[in-house]
């Protein structure tokens, strides 16, 4: 879905960030893009639209973004950083063939309450890593052409 300069603007002015044209950008790539990118994904996609956009440009707003909450920094055991725009409480599951990072829901407790009583928990990460279903597929039709 696309989103308005407008829509993006309000999007930012609901989170007390003063709207700027990187910021903008970047929020509507995070938007229409819900692909868990990193900080050099975003970069490289913006830089044609935005000459003058640095790395560090695209760092600062991120960590914006992530101070505000609008993004939450994913680390999948991988030495990068990536960004989701998904807020709520969900996991995620990485492929280990394709790469890909896809979102599932999670019921609200996932711990036990007995063993964690008088901790104070901010924040939970569930993350799965295995083989997605169209990677899945590909494997069982490779085998299937072995076979013939």
């Amino acid at each position: 879905m696309a989103y308005s300069i407008e829509e993006l603007k309000e999007y930012l002015k609901k989170y007390n960030i003063k709207p700027s044209t990187i910021r903008l950008k970047i929020l509507g790539f995070l938007l229409e893009n819900r692909v868990h990118p990193t900080a050099d994904d975003i970069y490289k996609y913006l830089i044609d639209s935005i000459p003058t956009l640095s790395r560090t440009s695209v760092y600062n707003a991120l960590e914006l973004f992530t101070d505000k909450g609008i993004v939450k920094p994913v680390s999948l055991n991988e030495k990068e950083l990536r960004y989701d725009i998904k807020t709520d409480f969900h996991g995620h599951f990485k492929c280990e063939i394709c790469g890909n990072i896809y979102d599932f829901p999670l019921q609200n407790q996932v711990y036990s309450e007995d063993f964690l009583e008088g901790f104070t928990i901010k924040d939970i990460h569930i993350n799965y890593y295995g083989i997605c279903k169209k990677c899945n597929q590909k494997i069982k039709l490779n085998k299937n052409k072995e076979e013939y």
